[in-house]
């Protein structure tokens, strides 16, 4: 029996649904999966719970898996970064469950962390129940879902995009080549996403172009064959293209709230499956525990140092430099000062500093001057905004990255990412109005949007 038909164009930039036929129909979605699967692993790498370097252990249980696969073996090590690249471009089954095993300890946990992500991205209808797609009882999804999922891959992390767009990637142990090379080959703009295959689920793809300003998803499950399924896909990309407005206001879809975190027995068995010393370090800093539980006492308060008595006296300054033109004289002769030096005669008018201050409350206060102190920031309390972006990490690279470009005049600014209810601003500050206006001029010349910040 061929599997059941369902599709759906999507424009990327608002999330308009332009066509749709058994949408929300839950089906078998196969390796398209493995783009949840991604998706978590491009998060964990930003959150820091593992890195693209990071070196993980093959268990037996990923390297059983049947093919699709990349042929990893039991025990063997390889980089995180090349399990991605296998399960982005080949689709292998064994990278797949090997990511799910690094990142959560074990599979099982990583499907119900798919899941959380899922619920949150609004994926009502979808249900994982591993990483790779191969059928399983529960594990569905539906075309609107999927469609969704590929719009967060474009727009939540653009800079692991361009792996969906390579026609061949290196895997570490071999080069591998893109299950949907011909699609991407022969349709004009063609950048990804995803295929998938499966007896039950049939020929499955979520495939995304872009033609100047317009970007258009569009998902087909049950085709019947590789051919026939790409040609639907460039048809109804062909029709996505022909209704989606060239011009139209962006409406990209929130990022998901962040889903991981282990707990510490997790985080022990992900180590010991994955045998990084660098994820152990990470994913046991993640479950430490954040505050005391036992509030830590003030301490007393040091006791105030007696503020020394001041005495104002007039000091005969004529003498005493007659007395030190003597002393010197003597020293150059060789003879010592003579001991019966007269000393300085107590001014007749020494006051004592309390007496002073009472005296001078009681008289009529003179007119007052007021001195403003000095701020000791050096007026630094301009900013620049370079900047509102989707995510706080778009945010960060660009802040970071316009700083490297812009020493001359960013050099010692702070950085800061301020989140909005729509989006998240990308800000310079501590900077004097001379310097931020410098650095905003120079920015614009170099057709970087800027404006200034003034001081609360």
């Amino acid at each position: 029996m061929a599997a059941p038909y369902a599709a759906v164009v999507m424009d990327a930039r608002n999330g308009k649904v332009l066509h749709s036929s058994n949408a929300d129909t839950r089906l078998h979605p196969a390796s398209l999966t493995k783009m949840m699967t991604l998706y978590i692993a491009f998060e964990a790498v930003e959150n820091g719970e593992i890195s693209m370097d990071t070196q993980v252990r093959i268990s037996r249980h990923a390297a059983s898996e049947p093919p699709s696969k990349l042929g990893l073996r039991e025990g063997q090590r390889i980089k995180l970064r090349y399990l991605v690249r296998a399960a982005a471009v080949k689709s292998a089954n064994d990278a797949a469950t090997a990511i799910g095993e690094a990142i959560a300890g074990s599979e099982a946990a990583f499907a119900r962390r798919m899941n959380r992500t899922a619920s949150a991205m609004g994926m009502t209808r979808t249900t994982f129940k591993n990483a790779h797609g191969l059928t399983e009882s529960g594990h569905l999804s539906t075309a609107r879902d999927m469609t969704l999922l590929g719009q967060h891959l474009i727009y939540d992390y653009p800079e692991y995009y361009n792996l969906f767009s390579r026609q061949t990637a290196d895997a570490g142990i071999k080069t591998v080549s893109h299950t949907n090379r011909r699609l991407l080959q022969s349709y004009r703009g063609a950048d990804g996403i995803k295929t998938g295959y499966t007896r039950a689920a049939g020929f499955n793809l979520v495939a995304s172009a872009e033609r100047g300003s317009e970007r258009v998803i569009a998902t087909v499950f049950g085709g019947r064959s590789t051919l026939t399924r790409n040609a639907k896909v460039a048809e109804l990309l062909d029709l996505g293209f022909s209704r989606a407005p060239s011009r139209v206001a962006m409406r990209v879809p929130p990022k998901p709230p962040y889903k991981g975190g282990v707990s510490k027995s997790t985080a022990v068995a992900s180590v010991a499956a994955s045998g990084d010393k660098q994820g152990k370090s990470t994913r046991v800093a993640a479950a430490a525990v954040k505050r005391s539980l036992r509030p830590v006492s003030r301490p007393a308060a040091a006791a105030p140092t007696p503020a020394p008595v001041l005495v104002a006296a007039k000091v005969d300054v004529e003498e005493a430099l007659k007395e030190a033109q003597a002393v010197k004289l003597d020293s150059a002769s060789g003879s010592a000062p003579a001991s019966s030096a007269k000393p300085v005669r107590r001014p007749a008018n020494l006051v004592l500093a309390s007496t002073q201050e009472a005296a001078v409350a009681a008289a009529p206060a003179p007119e007052a001057e007021v001195v403003t102190r000095l701020s000791t920031s050096g007026g630094r309390h301009w900013g620049i905004n370079v900047g509102r972006y989707p995510s706080r990490y778009q945010a960060e690279r660009v802040l970071l990255k316009t700083a490297l470009a812009e020493m001359a005049t960013l050099d010692g600014s702070l950085r800061k990412v301020v989140s909005r209810s729509n989006g998240h601003d990308a800000n310079f500050m501590g900077l004097t109005r001379d310097m931020a206006d410098l650095a905003c001029r120079r920015l614009q010349a170099r057709q970087v949007t800027c404006f200034m910040i003034g001081p609360n």
